[in-house]
């Protein structure tokens, strides 16, 4: 598999060094199976010119209507965003964005998805922030949804229904269960071992999820806003043809470098199924420092 910085439509991947714009526009209508992306959030990151979710409104004015029109008749747009925010104000970018995409007469919200996570940084005004959103749309009212492909353990697999001709038998589907719209999947900090030089990387969990369930192998996928590379890889891994843009130059070489990886099958991820690790109570960081209990009594 080669990879190419032009778009074509026989193309198996292809990273554009440049304006997502620009090469939306090389892109002929209805093109696109799947978007993924987690899009600026316009809060001053060393990526970002802007601090204003102003700018933030205003890309998705202009980025929206673009991704509809290349989007295939029951393809899907998966929108990953969490919070502006400026003194301790919160506005959640999910609701901006909600309204911008309702402007596009046949997209419809399939799930409002919560990804919540375990650590982060520490607020001392405000509850630490915990979970992020992903919104996803289709165009039309047939699409594909390909349950099977993201089944996750059960709980209580043992679990036998009590009444009706099943009585007695297992209640659950052997192929495990839905994972629903809340997922608890490890952020991207200093020892995951997806980490990158990029600030705000997002998990290939996510994309992995989600390109299963929503796409088959062979399709298109599509990330304007590709950054380290995760969707690319993901897409890569999946037996899926990817296209995508990044203006900085550092992040490319890393999502390049990434996307290499995944074609030698090298590339190291975490798997969407796999269950949150529990602390061993026995480690050293897992257990109370003396000095804590001076403070807290309740330990």
């Amino acid at each position: 598999m080669l990879i190419s910085k032009k778009y074509a439509h026989d193309q198996q991947c292809v990273l554009y060094p440049g304006d997502c714009f620009k090469l939306i526009r090389s892109i002929p209508d209805e093109s696109i199976d799947l978007t993924i992306s987690s899009p600026p959030y316009c809060m001053g990151k060393e990526y970002e010119t802007s601090t204003n979710y102003e700018d933030f409104i205003s890309l998705h004015e202009k980025l929206i209507p673009e991704l509809f029109r290349i989007t295939k008749p029951g393809g899907s747009i998966c929108w990953q965003v969490g919070f502006h925010v400026a003194s301790s104000v919160v506005t959640p970018l999910d609701y901006l964005v909600y309204s911008t995409f309702g402007k596009c007469e046949g997209l419809y919200l399939r799930n409002r998805i919560i990804w919540t996570f375990g650590h982060g940084l520490h607020c001392q005004k405000r509850f630490s922030g915990r979970h992020e959103t992903v919104l996803w749309f289709t165009k039309g009212k047939d699409f594909d949804f390909n349950l099977d492909e993201v089944r996750v353990p059960q709980k209580y697999p043992g679990k036998r229904s009590y009444k009706g001709s099943n009585k007695g038998r297992p209640s659950g589907n052997p192929k495990g269960k839905n994972p629903g719209d809340v997922w608890e999947i490890p952020a991207v900090n200093a020892r995951h071992s997806e980490k990158t030089d990029h600030p705000c990387q997002f998990p290939h969990a996510i994309v992995q999820r989600l390109i299963l369930s929503l796409t088959k192998p062979g399709n298109l996928v599509f990330d304007p806003f590709f950054g380290s590379g995760t969707t690319a890889a993901a897409a890569i891994v999946e037996d899926r043809r990817f296209v995508g843009s990044e203006l900085n130059k550092s992040y490319y070489a890393i999502a390049k470098q990434r996307c290499e990886k995944a074609m030698s099958g090298t590339l190291v991820f975490r798997q969407h199924d796999k269950p949150i690790d529990e602390p061993n109570p026995a480690t050293k960081v897992a257990q109370v420092p003396a000095s804590f209990r001076e403070v807290n009594k309740k330990l």
